[in-house]
C-alpha cells in the first residue's frame, strides 16, 4: 500500500451538499491502476480531491499511485480491491476511509470485455463477466449507498457502456451486463433521489485502452465512436459536479444509437454491415486480443 503524502489527513465530519469535484471530497475508484479507471483518479485529485485506487492487481495499483505523487496534489492510495468479493469490497471501502476520511465518491469502473461468438463462450467467461460487470457493480452500489445515506448525501457513478444500450455481436455477454448496469442505475437512482444519495451511469463508446484493442472498425467510423480514456473522465467528474443521472461519451454516438434503433430490422442490418459492427467484435484480431485475454481471470 502506498499513500502520498504521507502525512494523513484528520477525520471530519463534512457537509451533505458538498461538491465532490471540489478540494476536501473523497473518491474511490474501482479497477484504477489503468485505463478509464486510472485516468478518472487523475483528473478528480486534479481537482482536488483525495482519491482511493482500488485493483486486483494490488502491485500496478502501487505503481499507479507512486507516479501520481510524483506531482503535486491531494492524497492517494492504491489498495488492493477484488470486486467479486464482498469482503475484498468493505475492506477497500473501510480503509480508504481509515486513509483520507469519510467517502463521496464511488466510482464503479472494473470491468471486462472478452470477445468472441457467443456458442463458444466457456462458462468460466460468462461467469467471470457476470461477477466482475455486474455483481461487482451491485455490491459497490449497495456498500456505499448504505454508508450516504447514514450520513445523508454521496454519489456512485457507475461506468456502463453504448453497448448497455444496444446488442453487438461478438458481446452478448457483456452488452447483457452493462444493459444491466444502465437498468440498476437508473433503478437506484429514482430509489434514493429522496435520501441525498445520487446515483449515475456514464456510458462511453469504444475506448482506446487494452480493453478494445483488435476491433476491426472502418477508420471513418473510429473517428466518430471512439474516445481516449481521459474524455471518459471528464464525463464521470462533470456527472459528479452536474448530478446528472446518465452521460454518454461521447454524445454524438448515443444519440446515433437512439435513432438507429427506431430504425425498422432491415435499416439496421444494412447500417450494421456498413459500419462494421456486425463482425468488429465477432472476428476481432485475436493477436492484438492475446494480451488482454491472457490476463483475465478465468476467461478461457
Amino acid at each position: 500500500m502506498h499513500i502520498s503524502p504521507s502525512q494523513r489527513p484528520r477525520r471530519f465530519r463534512r457537509s451533505r451538499r458538498i461538491n465532490p469535484a471540489l478540494p476536501g471530497a473523497v473518491v474511490a475508484v474501482t479497477g484504477g491502476a489503468r485505463g478509464i479507471g486510472r485516468a478518472t483518479a487523475e483528473a478528480f485529485r486534479a481537482g482536488g480531491a483525495r482519491v482511493a485506487i482500488g485493483d486486483i492487481d494490488a502491485e500496478l495499483a502501487d505503481k499507479a499511485v507512486a507516479e501520481m505523487a510524483s506531482t503535486p496534489g491531494p492524497a492517494v492510495v492504491g489498495l488492493p480491491l477484488d470486486v467479486t468479493d464482498r469482503s475484498s469490497f468493505v475492506t477497500f471501502l473501510d480503509t480508504a476511509e481509515h486513509e483520507l476520511g469519510p467517502l463521496d465518491v464511488l466510482v464503479n469502473n472494473a470491468g471486462i470485455m472478452p470477445t468472441g461468438g457467443f456458442l463458444d463462450e466457456t462458462d468460466s467467461t460468462t461467469g467471470q463477466m457476470l461477477d466482475i460487470n455486474l455483481r461487482g457493480v451491485l455490491d459497490g452500489t449497495r456498500l456505499a449507498a448504505s454508508r450516504f445515506v447514514s450520513r445523508g448525501g454521496g454519489m456512485v457513478i457507475n461506468i456502463a457502456s453504448l453497448a448497455g444500450v444496444a446488442g453487438i455481436p461478438g458481446l452478448v455477454t457483456y452488452c447483457a451486463s452493462k444493459h444491466a448496469v444502465v437498468g440498476l442505475s437508473e433503478a437506484a437512482y429514482r430509489e434514493l433521489r429522496n435520501t441525498g444519495v445520487h446515483v449515475a451511469a456514464v456510458l462511453p463508446g469504444v475506448v482506446r485502452t487494452e480493453l478494445s484493442a483488435g476491433a476491426e472498425l472502418p477508420p471513418w467510423l473510429e473517428g466518430f465512436t471512439t474516445v481516449d480514456p481521459t474524455d471518459v473522465a471528464e464525463a464521470v467528474v462533470h456527472a459528479a459536479t452536474t448530478r446528472k443521472p446518465k452521460l454518454t461519451v461521447p454524445t454524438r454516438l448515443g444519440a446515433l444509437l437512439a435513432v438507429a434503433s427506431l430504425l425498422p430490422p432491415g435499416a439496421q442490418q444494412l447500417l450494421e454491415r456498413f459500419t462494421r459492427l456486425d463482425t468488429a467484435f465477432l472476428h476481432a484480431d485475436p493477436q492484438a486480443r492475446a494480451t488482454y485475454h491472457n490476463r483475465l481471470p478465468g476467461v478461457r
